[in-house]
């Protein structure tokens, strides 16, 4: 009898140093994993410009009259929420519905797109993006528009590949957008070296977009395709 009970203790304890082994193994292995997937996390910083603000609102709403500059503002934080949940970092030219330009005096239009190049230049990014929305008065247009750098003169820039990509998922995701990402000739997407992207988000001068442009979701929609052509450019999906 004592015989048996050894051989059953001897058993028991050889059985649970090999769940222990297993425990000790199955943690490491979840740790190493951890730390490759931290390790793989791309050390990308983007820096997002809400267009206008201040006293330029930049356009309005046909209808409700709703200044650019906010819906900028909105569309912008969603993104860099998207973007920096996501493990991006993410800078933001403006974060409040202030300009940059520091006082009302003249050439303030120059001082806001100079200050804003300052932020770029100190963030030195992989990307600048920066959001804006449209209106064509002679008729009613609708869907987003990228623009990139006119001083790409490659045919595969960064600039043009990840302007190509946001594009085709804006044309994706949002009703009656079916663009081509063309060459702009737009300030803060030329003054620096950086890649970069301008982004109008659609038509405040087409009424049936404008409705769409002003609520919430539609803006998350749109922020949510930005996020995905961006992921695109950077290989991340």
């Amino acid at each position: 009898m004592n015989k048996f009970f050894y051989k059953y203790n001897i058993f028991k304890l050889i059985v649970v140093c090999i769940l222990l082994s297993l425990v000790v193994l199955s943690l490491s292995n979840a740790i190493s994993n951890n730390i490759v997937a931290r390790a793989s996390t791309p050390n990308i910083t983007i820096v997002i410009d809400a267009g206008h603000g201040g006293i330029d609102g930049g356009v309005v709403g046909k209808t409700t009259k709703v200044k650019e500059s906010d819906l900028n503002l909105l569309v912008s934080q969603k993104l860099q929420k998207f973007l920096t949940d996501d493990g991006y970092t993410v800078v933001m030219t403006r974060e409040t519905e202030d300009g940059l330009y520091g006082s009302l005096k003249r050439g303030r239009k120059m001082r806001d797109l100079r200050a804003r190049e300052n932020i770029i230049n100190q963030a030195r990014p992989t990307l600048v993006v920066s959001i804006h929305h449209n209106s064509f008065s002679r008729s009613p247009e609708r869907g987003a528009q990228v623009f990139y750098s006119i001083g790409c003169t490659q045919s595969n820039s960064p600039s043009q590949l990840i302007a190509r990509n946001i594009q085709a998922t804006l044309n994706s995701s949002l009703p009656e957008s079916d663009r081509v990402a063309k060459k702009g000739d737009f300030y803060i997407i030329n003054c620096t070296e950086f890649a970069s992207v301008l982004v109008e988000c659609g038509f405040l001068s087409t009424p049936e977009e404008e409705a769409l442009l002003i609520t919430d979701e539609y803006q998350t929609q749109i922020a949510k395709a930005l996020v995905n052509g961006i992921q695109q450019s950077f290989g991340k999906i």
